[in-house]
């Protein structure tokens, strides 16, 4: 019963913003400002789910400037929990088919994400490219998905070095975000289903690596992501052991 009233919620409230959202972007379409507008109505969508996020973010993550968010990619859930964190003016890079999903795709795309083809290997290459010219074209900072995939409970994937290629051709220093994992946790049949933390990293300068030096780069950014997510779901299990 659980489920299904929970289901009925997310629909009409998933449909809600979709349609007004994408009527509201008409104004001002491709406006970076709607991403981070959009992305925390659908974080609201974490206490239906039954989970208590916590936000943590450096004292001064609001002047952080332009830079490249990465952050580990797990289940669909990531839509309400790291929707929560995505910092103004901030725009993701997401594949070009999500244009044609009904409703979601429209305000995706009219909000000012950048899409890509992910199926064309030519234009793939292109993705650095058209991140870089994102960024001396407009103030926006980018959010990516360093994995390529989601995780689905096999832990942090080997990253691609797409996103590093791009902070070392634009100059802009990266900002690791760490979700704790949400995989094989949540029961939607279950009222509390516990917490959630997302934790944002201080900034790491990509000005001191070359291209070359790329895969460098990726390995130290992962290798501080996934000592952060253990940590995390460390501090997690503690808290929803303290709850039962």
């Amino acid at each position: 019963m659980l489920l299904i009233l929970r289901a009925i919620i997310v629909t009409v409230y998933c449909l809600l913003v979709c349609l007004l959202g994408s009527v509201y972007c008409l104004f001002s379409p491709r406006n970076p400002r709607h991403v981070a507008t959009f992305g925390h109505l659908f974080g609201r969508l974490s206490s239906v789910f039954g989970l208590k996020v916590e936000i943590r973010k450096p004292a001064n993550a609001a002047n952080f400037g332009k830079c490249i968010y990465i952050a580990n990619h797990q289940n669909n859930y990531d839509m309400v929990t790291a929707a929560k964190v995505v910092q103004p003016r901030t725009v993701t890079v997401g594949k070009k088919s999500l244009m044609w999903i009904p409703f979601f795709g429209q305000l995706y795309w009219l909000a000012g994400n950048l899409l890509i083809d992910r199926d064309n290997r030519a234009k793939a290459h292109g993705t650095i490219a058209q991140v870089v010219e994102a960024f001396e074209k407009q103030e926006i900072s980018i959010w990516m998905f360093p994995e390529g995939t989601r995780s689905r409970g096999r832990g942090l994937l080997p990253f691609k070095t797409g996103a590093f290629h791009a902070a070392i051709a634009a100059g802009v220093p990266i900002v690791p975000i760490c979700i704790s994992t949400t995989s094989g946790k949540i029961n939607l049949n279950r009222w509390n289903n516990g917490h959630v933390i997302i934790e944002m990293l201080e900034p790491i300068d990509s000005s001191g690596y070359s291209k070359e030096q790329v895969r460098e780069l990726a390995a130290h950014c992962h290798e501080l992501m996934k000592a952060k997510i253990e940590q995390l779901d460390a501090e997690v299990a503690e808290l929803d052991a303290g709850k039962k």
